[in-house]
This record gives C-alpha cells, structure tokens and sequence, in this order.
C-alpha cells in the first residue's frame, strides 16, 4: 500500500491551503494512495535549537507533537507539506518542522532520501514562489525525489473558500497528487 502524508503548515482549520492540499490527497487516494493530513493548527511545534542531542539520542528533546509527526514522515511514501503566505514565507509552524525533520534525519541515517515529496503555497496576492521554495528545498535537501505538475503546486486565495474558485490552481492541485501516485508506484515496482 502506499501512502501519501499531507501536512497543512496554516494556523487556519478548514482554510484555502488545508483545501488546495485535501485536493492533491483526494486524487493521490483515486489513484490508490491511502492518505493521511496532519494539520499543524492544532499542534504545538517547537523551533529547534540545535542542542544536537538527536545526534547521541536518536530523537529530539522537545517535549511536544513533533514526533509523532516526524514518525508519520519516516513512514509515509510520499510527503505533501503545504502552507499559505505569512509575510512572503512559510508559516513558522512548518518552518519549525522541517527545521527539526531535516536536523533529525541527517543525525539519524537521512529516512528521506528517496522518498517523494512536494510543496504547495497558497497566497493572497503575492510570495507564493519564495514560499512554495522554501518548502521544496526541503524535499532536496534530503535527497527525495520531486514530481512536477502543470505549473508550480500554488494557488491564490484570502477568505475560507476562495481558492477553490483558482481553477488553475485547483487542477494543478490534482495534477500533482496523480503524478506523486504514479511516481511512487514506479519507485516500488520490482
């Protein structure tokens, strides 16, 4: 079975980016994906401070929700991480996530490598690209592999709902969901 793990990096349930990823995970599970979203709105992520214990320990120090997520990551086939505009950059909640993920993995046998992944941004107006790279650099930095779709993996959205009328955005949505399915049944067949 594959499975596909979206995390929602908005501090905002139910909003423009939680629904642009929901559209990437319902046609990754039409394509065969069992799917998961973890929302950061209702987790507490601690930045990392670079104490590096996870070198010696194995795992980090911080007592909140980030292992359980990171476990989902290590676990998942394939990875989504989205996140809206917040001043031109991702969220601090996904920020702080992947700064612990990335920290974690390279003291730990990097997990990620070969795995797939992929950004999404939502934005109200403008960011969408600084932030939809900032994500992906992530996904490269931990030697995973990327998957393309009909444009980059944003779309444009301020009050709950809006992005669904960015139908470019919605289908490229879709599209990428398809294409991380298809890769990673390519990646597993013998």
């Amino acid at each position: 079975m594959i499975y596909v793990l979206g995390v929602c990096g908005s501090p905002r349930v139910g909003g423009n980016t939680e629904r642009l990823l929901l559209e990437a995970l319902k046609i990754a599970e039409e394509e065969g994906a069992q799917t998961e979203l973890v929302r950061l709105a209702d987790k507490e992520i601690k930045p990392c401070d670079d104490c590096r214990s996870c070198k010696t320990t194995g795992q980090c120090h911080k007592k909140d929700d980030f292992k359980a997520i990171y476990k989902k990551m290590t676990k998942a086939d394939g990875i989504i991480l989205s996140s809206p505009v917040y001043f031109g950059s991702a969220t601090p909640q996904i920020k702080a996530l992947i700064d612990r993920a990335g920290t974690l993995s390279n003291r730990t046998g990097r997990p990620f490598e070969n795995k797939v992944g992929g950004a999404m941004a939502v934005a109200r107006r403008a960011g969408q690209n600084f932030t939809f790279a900032q994500l992906l650099f992530f996904f490269l930095h931990q030697g995973m592999i990327v998957p393309g779709s009909t444009y980059w993996n944003i779309a444009f959205g301020r009050e709950k709902g809006e992005v669904t009328k960015d139908e470019e955005g919605m289908q490229t949505a879709r599209n990428f969901g398809k294409r991380m399915v298809w890769l990673i049944k390519k990646i597993k067949s013998p």
